[in-house]
């Protein structure tokens, strides 16, 4: 009993050994702060709840239907399914396994054999039968923490599905936010251009009157007619452009392709001020693509742990017992029938060894390609945090701009108008204000979708849609 309980000291002081050095996450990977900003604020934008961000009711819809049924998030979820039972599985690795066999067999050797001329003498049989039912257990000791390391390994391959299921997610509710209001911006050109069509409509009739009194050339009725027709083809391009965007939404939420219900305008949504991002340093935890690259790491160094415990002798336990009998009435004979067998083995890899060694240093390898990754994945999250604050801060300058030259142009348009009904005026001095005007209107829509998409980028960015 005393040299059991020296060998399990043993065994255990040794399982309590690390075999190779784990490789911490690099903190020279991450910036003390933004580009152009300095703040010690750990709260960011991203810590909001993503339906506190996208307060418009039928984009709420949308959201919650592409959580709940967009398929490649429900890909995502049978992922995380399969590595948490993988992960499961890893904790019983340390328990003995245990099975139980039950036999019975009958031999009947030739007479002309030496069995069967044996069998014939001593027992007077010709035949001989065996019976036997035995609990057979195995048990492998964690000398080197393989297995420990095998659960470390699951463990963090679980929690990165989570979090890839995470980023997935962000990306996705960002999708679905940037095509709604992109459909909203349509809306918005569609009838801009239907405005336009009927301010154009008017001026044609003006000239066409004007041309039938002598007073304009055929080029003046020909030039309206013309600037009519470019607003007039911008319709069915919008109306082709908003079904597509419909569709593209429907696919993201789940469903086949569809029209959306929608009261909104771009004009009733209003982009966020003061939006906070924080210090770099918050984005290991909350945003979900650099959470995983950590995740890989630690993966990483638990499986370089396992290939340097291959290069070292495992040590395995089995027993075996049970009862066995060559007669079926003295099956549960006790303790006749009873047996037990109990063996121990070392094995130390020899000609492989070269083979395993080689194996450690791809696994090193492997793990030093997971610290490149994590500082990547710092590096793009950092840069694409600076992009959405930089587009947000020029965004709102150049909105500024572009409202004010529509307002300067919608008055430019009725001073024109009313100087060429006055013969003040020639038409092509109205012409040009109507497409001057046209343009900068769909422009200052577009320019308002892209101030919008700014705050989703900058949400998306900090680790934010998810929760």
């Amino acid at each position: 009993m005393k040299k059991y309980i020296i060998l399990s000291l043993f065994i255990a002081t040794l399982s309590s050994c690390q075999v190779s050095r784990n490789v911490e996450t690099p903190k020279d990977a991450i910036p003390s702060e933004y580009r152009g900003v300095a703040s010690t604020d750990s709260t960011t934008a991203g810590d909001l709840e993503w339906k506190s961000f996208f307060t418009e009711k039928t984009l709420q819809g949308l959201i919650d239907n592409a959580i709940a049924k967009n398929n490649e998030l429900q890909l995502a979820q049978k992922n995380i399914e399969i590595a948490q039972l993988q992960f499961r599985q890893s904790k019983w690795n340390t328990i003995p396994s245990l099975n139980l066999q039950v036999t019975g067999n009958s031999t009947n050797p030739s007479e002309n054999s030496l069995n069967g001329v044996s069998l014939s003498q001593f027992l007077g049989k010709n035949h001989i039968e065996d019976f036997t039912a035995a609990a057979n257990l195995s048990w492998e000791a964690d000398i080197w923490s393989k297995l420990r390391n095998q659960k470390k390994s699951a463990l963090a391959q679980y929690l990165q599905s989570e979090e890839v299921k995470k980023a997935l997610q962000t990306t996705i509710v960002a999708t679905v936010s940037k095509g709604f209001y992109n459909l909203l911006m349509l809306d918005a050109q569609l009838e801009i251009a239907k405005q336009n069509l009927a301010l154009n409509d008017s001026m044609l009739f003006i000239i066409n009157l004007q041309y039938e009194a002598g007073q304009v050339t055929s080029l003046a009725k020909q030039q309206a007619a013309s600037q009519r027709l470019v607003a007039a083809q911008l319709i069915p391009l919008l109306e082709q452009n908003i079904v597509i965007q419909e569709n593209a939404l429907s696919v993201l939420t789940g469903s086949f392709p569809k029209a959306i219900d929608r009261k909104a305008t771009l004009q009733a949504i209003a982009a966020h001020e003061d939006l906070k991002a924080g210090i770099p340093s918050t984005l290991v935890n909350k945003r979900p693509d650099v959470k995983s690259a950590e995740l890989a790491l630690q993966s990483a160094n638990a499986k370089v742990g396992l290939s340097k415990a291959a290069l070292y002798p495992s040590l395995s336990i089995t027993a075996t017992g049970g009862l066995n009998s060559f007669e079926s009435s003295n099956w549960f004979t006790m303790p006749a029938s009873l047996f037990g067998v109990v063996a121990g083995s070392i094995a130390q890899p020899l000609l492989n060894n070269k083979k395993l060694r080689t194996q450690y240093e791809i696994s090193k390898k492997e793990r030093e390609k997971t610290v490149i990754s994590f500082r990547q994945s710092v590096l793009t999250a950092v840069a694409e945090v600076s992009d959405a604050m930089v587009k947000i801060d020029k965004l709102d300058a150049q909105n500024k701009i572009a409202a004010s030259r529509v307002e300067t142009l919608q008055e430019a348009i009725r001073n024109a108008t009313m100087l060429f009904k006055n013969g003040m005026a020639n038409y092509l001095e109205v012409i040009t204000a109507q497409s001057n005007l046209l343009q900068s209107e769909l422009e200052l829509a577009a320019l308002k979708k892209s101030r919008l998409e700014a705050d989703i980028e900058l949400y998306r960015s900090l680790g934010g849609g998810w929760r």
